[in-house]
């Protein structure tokens, strides 16, 4: 859930736009002490920490997060935020107006039915959804998902509050297997719902940046598929610190660490990370970058 940023990497201030959402996009501050780091993948999020804002995550709708996540699968979120946009416009409770939290709650006025978005679009025509978010491309297919999950929620909790509710009050562990029983939802997206509405420490979303990266410092097998990556940081990043260590992994992805020419390759002096990473995959001397699996 993010939107790409072009701000530099060295400004001290937190990005207004990024995975976090900016300063609107729930939680509380968090403070890392590097030096107190038990495991290398630790201290590899404690280095994050300084390079970008520190922020514990919830606070956000899981309805709404559910749909924003779906949204964002196989598109980058210059296109699936107006999408996003254009949904919550068109179906959301007071032109989709939400507090400060992410809530899309009533206003005075508004009866429960129409304030609760997974009524609203299970509800609607497919064919309007797909028209809605077709900045998001397979709009078609995404409306599908959208609007199962409404009918899913609805049949399952009655309600969006009262899925939003099961999310925070409920075992992680248990609110993943009932999301991932969801037509649409895969292991990514069933965690970014827990981390960035249920606010659950020790859960930490794997995309493809957190994927890649993982296993070219060398703090994930090289061989690990999504799952194994997610065990692997899960197991050796202390819960409070794995949500942080998500949402800035995917900016470093994108500002150093990208998938054909990481930083590196302009020396290792070009990389912040450079000291805890073991370039699994990448050859300095021959300009060479592969997939880590494949890697000698």
């Amino acid at each position: 859930m993010s939107e790409e940023s072009d701000g530099d990497p060295a400004d001290a201030d937190e990005p207004t736009v990024n995975i976090s959402g900016g300063a609107s996009g729930g939680g509380a501050a968090a403070t890392f002490d590097p030096g107190t780091a038990d495991s290398r993948a630790e201290r590899v999020v404690d280095r994050l920490g300084e390079l970008y804002w520190q922020k514990t995550y919830g606070g956000q709708d899981a309805f709404t997060c559910l749909v924003r996540t779906i949204l964002s699968q196989n598109t980058s979120d210059v296109a699936s935020q107006p999408a996003h946009d254009a949904l919550i416009e068109r179906y959301g409770p007071d032109g989709g107006e939400a507090d400060e939290n992410g809530h899309e709650g009533a206003t005075d006025g508004e009866t429960e039915s129409t304030s609760d978005l997974a009524a609203t679009l299970a509800d609607a025509d497919r064919e309007e959804i797909a028209e809605t978010i077709s900045a998001a491309g397979l709009y078609n297919q995404k409306s599908r998902m959208i609007q199962e999950a409404a009918e899913w929620v609805r049949t399952e909790f009655g309600t969006a509050p009262a899925f939003d509710a099961y999310v925070r009050e409920t075992a992680p562990a248990t609110v993943r297997d009932e999301l991932l029983s969801v037509h649409g939802v895969g292991p990514k997206t069933a965690d970014c719902v827990l981390l960035f509405a249920g606010g659950q420490d020790g859960v930490y979303p794997v995309d493809t940046h957190v994927h890649r990266i993982s296993r070219r410092l060398g703090i994930a097998p090289p061989e690990a598929g999504h799952e194994g990556v997610r065990e692997a940081l899960e197991t050796t990043v202390p819960g409070p610190k794995c949500g942080f260590g998500h949402t800035a992994m995917i900016q470093f992805g994108r500002e150093y660490c990208t998938a054909r020419k990481p930083a590196c390759l302009d020396g290792t002096e070009a990389c912040p990370l450079a000291g805890e990473c073991d370039r699994v995959g990448v050859d300095i001397e021959a300009q060479s970058v592969v997939d880590p699996a494949e890697a000698d």
